[in-house]
């Protein structure tokens, strides 16, 4: 009897990744392109609508007001994304099984609830009272790990239920206050509000960015050589590095014009590689995507299917509560209104604008990243333009909509592509 195994349904992009790799390995910087161009006639996009969507809005909010594009502006919606963006990592991943969480927010503002009464109230040290935010989200996804594969409930009413229960729970912590301040001295708002990186600094890391990941691709490229491979080419190497090097050396140096590059957005910058690696290059993030490319197949193919739900739903409620920490740093309080309002929707609609499928089994950790700047840039250019808040919500909701049209689109070329 032979072994099951996972059918090329397996990460989509992680499988047209790896396509990539093998034409960039023939021929180069050409093999770049012809896979680039490939990948778009088969209906997989990836990032480029989300990027173009994106200088669009830029392009569209300059010419209304200059001012959307200084490097003022621009430093406060990276402040703006950080704490929203964190919560929409986590819904990144619960996407990618073909699930979904809408009571990250509820789940972020109980954190804050937790952060500030043991921090203020009781007394705690500040690091054991956000340890504490963290524990109590990271308890929350073992709920939902634990429900969801036992009973087979359908995970959008596991967390429905726990988007009431958390809420109500968040608002008795707080108590009959309702409000609460963070003393400004306190390090966690000196993090979210005035901690930057020096310039000089920020220039390093840059660059220490760029020699770790074109030192990576040579040491594989020399290992594939050696093995008597394909490797990638040192002049793509070089060619790959030199744009990384644009690509975040340009808006390092736009941004320290101002008051330049927000410890608390450089976090969730980390948090964002992080995850991607994990996704990408561990046995974990495969197991991810091959369950929600296909979990009947994945299960047959002896993946632990419960214990990656379970690690997944710990980890979506965990930046959920890391993102209510960062919420209630920037606003120096935790309140009634702590992840309430339009939380759940920005942080969902984030990772869904940012390339996310929500079909399952499509997607990065980068989409959270650029679905929330998306959003951040919208409600940023209205701001500046003195429009009243219910045009950002029309104006959101249209790029969202339109988002999932293109995914769909794409879904529907990528499948008629594969049966031809």
């Amino acid at each position: 009897m032979t072994t099951p195994t996972i059918p090329t349904s397996e990460p989509t992009a992680v499988a047209a990744d790896r396509q990539d790799e093998r034409l960039i390995q023939r021929t180069g910087i050409r093999g770049t392109v012809n896979g680039f161009v490939s990948r778009v006639r088969a209906g997989d996009l990836g990032s480029l609508p989300v990027v173009i969507g994106l200088l669009v809005i830029w392009f569209i909010f300059w010419l209304l007001n200059p001012n959307f594009l200084s490097p003022v502006n621009l430093v406060n919606l990276t402040l703006q994304c950080a704490a929203v963006g964190t919560i929409s990592i986590g819904i990144v991943l619960v996407l990618l099984l073909g699930e979904i969480d809408p009571s990250v927010g509820s789940v972020s503002g109980l954190s804050a609830a937790i952060l500030s009464v043991s921090f203020v109230n009781l007394g705690w040290p500040l690091a054991l009272s956000i340890l504490s935010s963290l524990v109590a989200g990271l308890l929350v996804g073992l709920l939902y790990g634990f429900l969801f594969p036992r009973f087979g409930v359908p995970s959008f009413v596991i967390t429905l239920a726990g988007l009431l229960g958390f809420l109500g729970l968040a608002l008795w912590v707080l108590g009959k206050t309702g409000s609460i301040n963070i003393p400004f001295d306190s390090w966690i708002v000196q993090f979210a509000q005035q901690w930057f990186l020096p310039n000089w600094l920020s220039y390093v890391l840059v660059v220490l960015t760029v020699l770790a990941f074109g030192g990576q691709m040579l040491v594989t490229a020399r290992r594939r050589t050696e093995a008597d491979l394909t490797a990638t080419s040192t002049t793509s190497i070089v060619v790959r590095s030199a744009g990384l090097l644009v690509v975040l050396g340009v808006p390092t140096w736009y941004l320290n014009q101002a008051r330049g590059v927000g410890l608390m957005f450089l976090l969730f910058l980390v948090l964002v590689v992080v995850m991607n690696f994990f996704l990408l290059r561990t046995r974990w993030g495969r197991a991810v995507y091959a369950i929600g490319g296909n979990v009947e197949a994945a299960r047959r193919a002896g993946i632990k299917v419960k214990a990656v739900y379970l690690s997944v739903f710990m980890l979506c409620s965990t930046f959920a509560a890391l993102g209510g920490v960062l919420a209630a740093g920037r606003l120096a309080a935790a309140n009634q209104g702590s992840g309430g309002g339009d939380t759940n929707l920005n942080a969902i609609a984030a990772a869904v604008i940012g390339g996310a499928s929500l079909f399952g089994g499509r997607g990065s950790a980068y989409s959270a990243l650029l679905g929330i700047l998306v959003i951040q840039s919208i409600s940023s250019g209205l701001t500046l333009l003195n429009l009243d808040s219910s045009i950002r919500y029309m104006i959101t909701g249209a790029v969202l909509l339109l988002a999932v049209i293109v995914d769909s689109l794409s879904r529907r070329t990528r499948v008629s592509h594969g049966r031809a």
